[in-house]
């Protein structure tokens, strides 16, 4: 009898410690935190004009370089490359606005150019002097307009484009602009003037349709003399076939 109860005790004590011992080995691993998914590295922009300071009509190199931008702007100029430069004859102090932006945010940088100026002494009418202000406004709000290879008609694309340039002039009836044609580096110097200067005159047409007084404007062709992207691409010939609009001096 004893040894009996000795016996099924022992049984109930190594039961307990198979139990025991077999709900440690079935505990539940804790699952490791999700990973972070990796992010867009933000873009970085630079941008310098060389020379800073010259005499009105001078040349300039305006050069900028980005990273990891999926898409970048400067002022005046819409969209650019990631990189590039621009050689620009010097007309007016202006301050070149670049924007950097890509899904993870954006960056921007600023180049001065400073344009000196002297006083007439011919007793001649001087022209109106605009403040840095007013250049920024007026690059902010008249947009170039765009043209197809070997075309000078406005697409439809830029139509609303002209439509918010000529609100713009409407709203500041004493500005005077100049509209200058340009093109893309292939055909004769002596076909790309022509042609430039019919984009310039479409660009005209379309403001004095919309109210603008013709006198108010004066148009000018550059032809491939003046590119806005000198690589051999059609995303920078894009760029260079256009009309683009300056305060007139």
């Amino acid at each position: 009898m004893h040894r009996s109860m000795r016996f099924i005790a022992a049984f109930f004590m190594i039961a307990a410690f198979i139990s025991v011992t077999g709900c440690g080995k079935n505990t539940a691993k804790s699952t490791p935190a999700e990973e972070t998914a990796p992010t867009t590295p933000a873009p970085t922009a630079q941008i310098s004009v060389t020379p800073t300071s010259v005499n009105p009509g001078d040349k300039v190199t305006l050069s900028w370089n980005t990273t990891n931008a999926s898409s970048v702007t400067i002022s005046g100029f819409g969209n650019v490359g990631i990189s590039g430069q621009k050689v620009l004859t010097a007309e007016s102090s202006t301050n070149y606005h670049l924007e950097a932006r890509n899904d993870g945010g954006s960056a921007t940088a600023d180049a001065r150019l400073t344009v000196n100026t002297s006083s007439s002494t011919t007793g001649e009418e001087s022209s109106p002097v605009y403040t840095m202000t007013q250049e920024q406004e007026f690059k902010a709000n008249m947009k170039d307009v765009f043209f197809d290879y070997d075309q000078y008609a406005v697409g439809k694309n830029d139509e609303e484009v002209m439509v918010q340039n000529a609100a713009y002039l409407r709203k500041h009836p004493n500005l005077k602009i100049v509209i200058g044609g340009y093109c893309d580096e292939r055909g004769s110097n002596e076909y790309n003037l022509a042609l430039g200067q019919n984009r310039a005159e479409s660009a005209q047409k379309m403001l004095v349709a919309a109210g603008i007084k013709a006198d108010r404007m004066r148009v000018i062709s550059f032809g491939k003399e003046k590119p806005f992207c000198t690589q051999s691409t059609e995303s920078c010939w894009q760029q260079n076939r256009r009309a683009g609009f300056a305060l007139a001096r």
